[in-house]
């Protein structure tokens, strides 16, 4: 550690950072997948990405057409661009897949999460858990004498940060939805 306490290599900026620079970037893609709304579908999906070791890094499911019987899938993950054009692929040949949109590649998206976090603190920590989250919009839906129950909606980004800066006041619990993702314009 130095006089400014970061550790060598913490950013991609650093001096220190030793990583090939020939190695393969691995990015994070937002994938936007309409499907049937039958039984098995979304294990099928799953099964895809944990079948060659692909990583899930969120994943929501709501039924979005309920006269077409349609589901959409916004599934979070990384890699490099092959790996992503690969799982692309691969989804498109799913028999109950319908559309499959790269929400990263395809224009701006607006992308939201939802987060519930359970805060137990007392006096002083207390007092800036709520002035905390009065900064970060986030709305106060239950509350007792030893806790409170935050709900925040954002981006991944916003919901790391206000963990971030609740873990000393006493955060508790944390309970996220995962990303919802639509693209911006007609």
């Amino acid at each position: 550690m130095n006089a400014l306490n970061i550790k060598k290599g913490a950013t991609s900026h650093s001096a220190y950072d030793l990583r090939d620079p020939n190695a393969p970037l691995v990015e994070t893609h937002t994938l936007a997948v309409l499907v049937d709304n039958e039984s098995g579908v979304l294990a099928r999906v799953i099964g895809l990405f944990s079948g060659r070791g692909y990583n899930i890094e969120s994943l929501t499911v709501a039924e979005v057409d309920h006269q077409g019987h349609r589901s959409r899938i916004t599934v979070v993950t990384r890699g490099t661009p092959a790996v992503i054009v690969q799982i692309k692929s691969q989804l498109e040949r799913m028999v109950p897949v319908h559309e499959v949109h790269d929400l990263t590649v395809e224009g701006p998206a607006v992308q939201r999460e939802l987060a519930l976090f359970k805060v137990a603190g007392s006096g002083d920590a207390r007092i800036e858990a709520l002035r905390l989250a009065e900064i970060f919009r986030a709305n106060v839906v239950d509350s007792t004498l030893e806790s409170f129950v935050f709900e925040i909606t954002g981006t991944p980004e916003k919901i790391d940060a206000f963990a971030d800066l609740m873990r000393p006041l006493g955060l508790r619990e944390i309970a996220r939805t995962g990303v919802a993702a639509l693209s911006r314009g007609a």
